[in-house]
């Protein structure tokens, strides 16, 4: 198991429920909907993406070689960074403009999970 991965993938789902309940509790009343609704949009990509991450540290491990294996979990924290990083801003924040960075979280997500996909294929 790659330990670097298990770790941040611990750290990032902590904090994924922390920040669920950061929103639950005190942004809901500050925040409108759409606003919030970003939010939680951010919480929740993160919270599926550690998981995928745990995978990456798994096979990451069980395939030192592979070089797919490590790409995917790097891509999988800029995807976290990027994709839920620029929706925690822009809620927080109102700078619309930010949602311009998301996206390219997204295409992270999506690249990490093809790398995932190709380096599971040398089990």
């Amino acid at each position: 198991m790659n330990k670097r991965f298990f770790i941040t993938a611990a750290i990032l789902e902590a904090l994924s429920v922390a920040f669920g309940a950061f929103a639950a509790h005190g942004l809901k009343p500050r925040l409108d909907a759409h606003m919030l609704a970003n939010w939680e949009t951010g919480v929740r990509y993160q919270f599926y993406h550690t998981f995928a991450l745990i995978a990456a540290a798994w096979l990451a491990g069980r395939l030192p070689e592979c070089q797919g294996a490590r790409v995917a979990g790097w891509l999988f924290v800029t995807g976290v960074a990027l994709f839920s990083g620029s929706l925690y801003l822009m809620a927080l924040t109102n700078m619309r403009w930010l949602g311009m960075i998301t996206p390219f979280g997204g295409f992270a997500f999506i690249g990490g999970w093809i790398l995932l996909a190709v380096a599971a294929r040398k089990l």
